[in-house]
């Protein structure tokens, strides 16, 4: 259906893509595999026709494209979802779901009759059903991805290209994600998943291509690929997760959590985290694992209850006390709630030690600006110039970031909630030795996911949370994903 044959793209002399080539087929889902900088975005561009190659041909069905935009391109049947899902908060999903197509038709007037029914129909196509008069902003992530499915469906999708689909989404809502891609391929769509799950990847897709430093590295038939492999592939070097080394069972209680409770989020949530710990927390969507984690530093305020660092009671809903204490949080959404994007990476590191670093009503900038670059170098945070805006910066890179200046504050408690949400595969792995390292050095760490892999390989215990409370404890070295994943589901 669409070849891609040697398409090159550079930037003021810094190449994103070289001699890239393959095809997609209709009925296929094809993996575009590749670690944040490989060329993934900028060949996404491309077949969406807002970035032109500077070299290379796309054929539709055999004949050249010629030069694309958008519009040549959504009338070749090419449909982008982003991971934002570029969706219309305040129209009605009927509204969203019809909005491209009745452009399309070049009518002044909108059909709202005819976008409802355009609406109910990809809604049944797809098996699912939601309120078409709900306005999109109330609506879970998982649903307003289905709308941006359906969206791409009422404008004859034939290839639709998934950026980072999974991301904000429960193991429970991946799997009906999966369904549906696995329904749109009977139907004759092309799916293009890009994705830094790699398990789903090779679930779903019937091919693979690994892109890496903007050229095509392995291309295959998904079979051929395992996460061992793919990895390899991605990354140009083996990425081996080890199992956390084990806490000293003398080592000192640091944070004792007891009888928390936030009406409509959770209730009765007790436990206690030794120094050297990494403890995680798990749940489905709702489970109440997020409010627990705002809680514990302060951002929500809890009914009743008690949390003390070192035998020092916590002031709840105080966040300025929480860090004062010693709690560090890292935030799900680091680019809404973690970091200032318009400013350089070195002020987002330095903002958390302004205070430290004043002298006599002077604020000491290079003793500032020393402090901040000797955390990015520990984490090899990779960057032409720390004063780049951090919103330059890759999401490994920029969840590097946060952690530095965290970590700068010298915390007793790191709080990670979604610590690799949206980092490539060989980020992820490194943000993982991290985590273990810093354990090592004797802090205590609780770590909010629900990407099962991450929390075999990070964590010493999990605790599971269903309806807002704690139902499980186990010990990380005796269980297995699946294992894990049924406990969170039954």
């Amino acid at each position: 259906m669409i070849a891609i044959e040697g398409v090159t793209k550079a930037y003021a002399g810094i190449t994103a893509l070289a001699d890239v080539g393959f095809s997609i087929a209709a009925g296929e889902a094809v993996c575009l595999a590749g670690e944040n900088g490989s060329g993934k975005s900028t060949l996404i561009k491309i077949l969406a026709g807002v970035e032109q190659p500077n070299a290379g041909t796309i054929r539709f069905s055999g004949e050249p494209a010629g030069t694309l935009n958008p519009r040549r391109s959504a009338a070749a049947g090419i449909m982008v979802i982003f991971q934002d899902f570029s969706l219309f908060p305040n129209l009605s999903v009927a509204e969203n779901i019809g909005f491209s197509a009745e452009l399309a038709t070049e009518r002044r007037l909108v059909n709202r009759g005819r976008v409802r029914k355009l609406a109910a129909e990809m809604l049944k196509r797809l098996g699912v059903e939601i309120d078409l008069d709900v306005l999109v902003e109330t609506l879970p992530v998982a649903h307003k991805q289905l709308v941006a499915i359906c969206r791409a469906l009422a404008c004859d999708a034939r290839l639709i290209i998934m950026d980072e689909p999974t991301t904000a989404l429960t193991e429970r809502e991946v799997r009906i994600l999966l369904g549906i891609i696995r329904r749109l391929k009977a139907d004759g769509v092309a799916v293009l998943f890009v994705s830094h799950k790699l398990a789903e990847v090779l679930e779903v897709c019937e091919k693979v291509v690994v892109l890496r430093n903007g050229r095509k590295v392995a291309e295959g038939p998904a079979t051929e690929f395992d996460a061992a492999s793919l990895t390899h592939h991605m990354t140009g070097r083996d990425v081996a997760e080890e199992p956390p080394p084990p806490v000293d069972p003398a080592a000192p209680v640091l944070m004792q959590v007891r009888s928390l409770a936030k009406a409509g989020s959770f209730d009765a949530v007790s436990f206690d985290l030794r120094a050297g710990e990494v403890l995680g927390i798990s749940g489905l969507l709702g489970s109440g694992r997020t409010a627990l984690a705002k809680a514990l530093f302060g951002l929500a305020a809890p009914d009743q209850g008690s949390v003390t660092v070192a035998s020092k009671a916590v002031a709840l809903g105080d966040p300025l006390a929480a860090a004062a204490c010693g709690i560090a949080y890292v935030p799900e959404d680091r680019l809404t709630e973690g970091l200032f994007l318009t400013q350089s990476i070195l002020r987002n590191v330095g903002i958390g030690r302004l205070e430290a670093h004043c002298r006599g009503g002077m604020l000491d900038l290079a003793g500032l600006w020393g402090e901040a670059t000797d955390w990015l170098r520990k984490l090899t945070v990779k960057t032409a110039s720390v004063e780049a805006p951090v919103r330059s910066l890759s999401g490994g890179n920029q969840q590097r970031v946060v952690l530095a200046r965290w970590l700068a504050t010298a915390p007793r408690v790191l709080v990670l909630n979604g610590p690799s949400v949206g980092v490539d595969v060989g980020s992820k792995s490194d943000i993982h030795g991290i985590i273990r390292d810093l354990s090592q050095t004797g802090l205590g760490v609780i770590v909010i996911s629900d990407d099962l892999p991450e929390l075999l390989a990070t964590c010493h215990r999990i605790l599971v949370m269903k309806a807002g409370r704690i139902t499980d404890e186990i010990a990380g070295a005796d269980i297995t994903a699946e294992d894990l994943a049924h406990r969170l589901a039954s």
